[in-house]
């Protein structure tokens, strides 16, 4: 068996490193350089594939995302039918997430930009300060990452809602499905944080009517996929004060273009797709583990629905 890697712009060697130190007879190739002949390949490890890239080994037999997300790879419109995706449940990148999540949540609850403000202006004041028993925090998504961040964030005292497309239970946590379910959420949402996999129907949900739902004055963490985003309308609700602020991680076009608006914005906070990433170190055992689920004909671990998206 060979296993492909493929993803321009990552360290293939940090990787086969990784991989080989509790599989260390497996024969990994590299994209596009390194693929020997493509009829050896059954597994490929990929990440922002290029279209059509898997037509061409015949004997694949599972697709494994380098990352929680696998749009990036069901976009593709020669896909093989039949292989089985998986996408990447690595516990490094769900401590990643909780830590980036919980430090947004607590820079807005502690009005963190406020007093970056008076420091500015040699300013000395206190600023009123909300209880987090008083505080409502929605997350749209608990899957794998936005059930951690629920639990983590309700810990802190928050409360804690939580919307997803099927029903879940969390201790302590108001979860809700549908679009009554869905409305009722981000009523109360001061912070809403979405975590939500892309999928067509998950596409543009935060637009005009959703963030107009939203509380005067809340905050809008995106941390899911800059789709889930409507631009526009988060500027429009930031300039009317609808919103007081936004801290966005993930955008539609990335890198941003220099002359994208939300840059120079004053409300909004950016990172680079930057909140958790997929470290070979802890992403490795969970990679080794569906290659050999592979060779065994099981189910692999976080082995997505094509029709749902995820």
């Amino acid at each position: 068996m060979a296993l492909l890697f493929i993803c321009e712009g990552e360290d293939p060697e940090a990787w086969k490193m990784a991989i080989r130190t509790t599989l260390p007879e497996l024969d990994i190739r590299v994209w596009p350089d390194a693929v020997g002949n493509p009829d050896d390949v059954e597994v490929a490890l990929a990440w922002l594939p290029p279209p059509g890239v898997f037509a061409g080994f015949v004997h694949l037999k599972a697709i494994l995302s380098l990352g929680a997300g696998v749009e990036h790879i069901l976009k593709d419109p020669k896909l093989p039918v039949g292989i089985p995706i998986a996408r990447l449940i690595d516990p490094g990148l769900r401590s990643g997430m909780v830590e980036f999540v919980t430090m947004e949540v607590l820079r807005h609850h502690r009005r963190e930009r406020d007093y970056r403000a008076q420091q500015k202006e040699r300013e000395w004041r206190l600023l009123g300060q909300t209880p987090s028993r008083d505080r409502c925090i929605g997350i749209l998504g608990l899957g794998h990452l936005g059930e951690i961040c629920a639990i983590t964030l309700k810990r802190f005292g928050f409360r804690v809602s939580g919307w997803s497309r099927s029903d879940k239970f969390i201790e302590g946590v108001d979860t809700l499905t549908g679009e009554d379910g869905l409305f009722a959420m981000l009523e109360r949402s001061d912070i809403l944080i979405c975590l939500l996999p892309l999928t067509p129907q998950t596409e543009d949900i935060l637009d005009a009517t959703t963030m107009g739902a939203l509380p005067k004055g809340a905050v809008v963490i995106n941390v899911g996929r800059g789709q889930h985003l409507v631009d526009e309308a988060l500027i429009k609700m930031l300039d009317s004060g609808h919103l007081s602020a936004a801290t966005l991680d993930v955008y539609r076009e990335e890198p941003l273009p220099n002359e994208h608006p939300f840059w120079a914005h004053p409300k909004i906070t950016m990172y680079p797709h930057a909140a958790a990433w997929s470290l070979p170190s802890s992403a490795a055992p969970v990679i080794v583990d569906n290659i050999r689920r592979v060779s065994t004909g099981q189910d692999l671990f976080g082995q997505i629905d094509r029709i749902r998206g995820y």
